[in-house]
């Protein structure tokens, strides 16, 4: 079963979605039978790479009095999922290299581990996730090889891998993040709790 995983290092629900997710996915006895791949779905393509306004601020702007609220909503899922978002460090920036690097780590086996660091590093420790610096640390304790870190990072490495998973969202009908995609089949929301994301790994085991 090929599970799809549309999602954007800036998306705090990502990073609730992820540990649900695995959390499922631990507890199937399939784990071994369902390949995970993690698409490219970019919230912000237009954002500069210098952090601006903290995510919290931007929040303010869209929800206006409900924001705090809402904010506060958002961090205590994340609690309760052993996560600490800190909306009001996280800076969006442009994540197209983030992006970049998950390519790089799919292709060496580390993608799990290289999301999971980039959704720390910008949603707990407030991180720059679009500086070279930033990015080649995190490739390094991801346990990427640091020559090809910097080549890709350097270069136009996976551009259009990252480009191919915006036409592959668009095709399957994914507007939004987190988002699902089983076997090709409709997307369906990432942020589920575990006993739906349990019988959802069931029924496309049970499809196979």
């Amino acid at each position: 079963m090929k599970l799809e995983i549309y999602a954007d290092v800036l998306c705090p629900w990502c990073y609730i979605g992820k540990r649900r997710l695995t959390a499922a996915l631990a507890q199937h006895s399939g784990r071994a039978r369902v390949e995970v791949a993690w698409r490219s779905y970019e919230l912000a393509p237009e954002a500069e790479r210098t952090p601006g306004p903290t995510a919290a601020e931007a929040m303010a702007d869209w929800w206006g009095e409900q924001a705090p609220a809402r904010v506060e909503h958002i961090r205590s899922l994340g609690a309760a999922e052993g996560l600490e978002l800190n909306l009001h460090l996280a800076r969006p920036v442009n994540t197209f290299d983030a992006h970049r690097l998950v390519k790089l780590a799919t292709d060496r086996g580390r993608a799990d581990e290289m999301m999971e660091l980039l959704l720390h590093a910008y949603h707990t420790e407030g991180l720059n996730v679009a500086d070279v610096q930033v990015l080649r640390r995190l490739g390094d304790q991801a346990g990427l090889d640091g020559d090809e870190v910097r080549a890709v990072l350097a270069g136009d490495g996976y551009a259009d891998e990252v480009r191919a998973d915006r036409r592959r969202a668009a095709e399957h009908g994914v507007t939004g993040v987190p988002s699902l995609v089983v076997d090709g089949r409709p997307p369906v929301p990432g942020v589920q709790p575990v006993a739906d994301l349990y019988r959802l790994l069931e029924h496309g085991l049970a499809a196979l």
